[in-house]
């Protein structure tokens, strides 16, 4: 199964829900709004739900766009799921590391590492 909107693709790996970011820049309001609202109901459609969101096409991301992503990982764990994120750039990832969001976040340099760790509960 994939679906596709403008901001990324989703396909399934077994289980696991991989969104693939489509958007270089994740920074305006809207775009984080429209995503957001896409990923949450993403995570809601799942009974349990395990999802890994890649970012190898993202080269800028907001604060704002973080928070959406505490929010996914909020309501993910909420309904006794998984979330992995991979393929961050090394000047997103140093802001993680600098909000401590890597101590949240399970971060993962490739997408099979990230698919193995939503797939595991």
């Amino acid at each position: 199964m994939a679906e596709q909107s403008p901001r990324f693709k989703v396909v399934s790996e077994g289980d696991v829900s991989v969104v693939e970011m489509l958007q270089k820049r994740i920074v305006e309001e809207g775009t984080i709004s429209e995503i957001s609202g896409q990923l949450y109901e993403l995570a809601a459609q799942a009974g349990k739900p395990r999802m890994v969101v890649d970012f190898a096409n993202v080269t800028h991301m907001s604060s704002s766009a973080l928070g959406m992503l505490i929010t996914l990982h909020k309501r993910v764990r909420e309904r006794g799921g998984r979330l992995a994120l991979c393929n961050i750039r090394p000047s997103i990832f140093e802001v993680f590391v600098i909000t401590r969001l890597n101590e949240v976040f399970k971060v993962c340099a490739g997408r099979d590492e990230a698919v193995h760790e939503a797939a595991s509960a």
